[in-house]
């Protein structure tokens, strides 16, 4: 399982995720990839691939294992789900 963040360096919905994501991984033990995606033309191809048209902008969340997503900001607690594979409203 992996779980990717796509992110673009300056977006303040990215930079609002931030704390979150650490707290999770700080507090849950649960990495998450961080793939910046506005100047890393790799990351751009990886995040069109795993988002499949579903947000088509950051900050993305995807669980590769559960095929759980998130689109742009959410709250801790979804965020966390999310992470352990549990359905999520998009």
């Amino acid at each position: 399982m992996t779980l990717y963040e796509f992110y673009g360096d300056g977006c303040t919905h990215c930079k609002t995720m931030a704390p979150k994501v650490e707290k999770l991984e700080e507090e849950e033990g649960i990495e998450v990839e961080k793939l910046e995606v506005w100047n890393d033309e790799e990351n751009q191809e990886k995040l069109k691939e795993l988002d499949d048209g579903r947000c088509g902008g950051v900050p993305f969340f995807i669980n590769t294992e559960s095929d759980e997503w998130i689109c742009g900001e959410a709250d801790y607690e979804t965020l966390k789900a999310w992470a352990n594979g549990e359905e999520v409203e998009n």
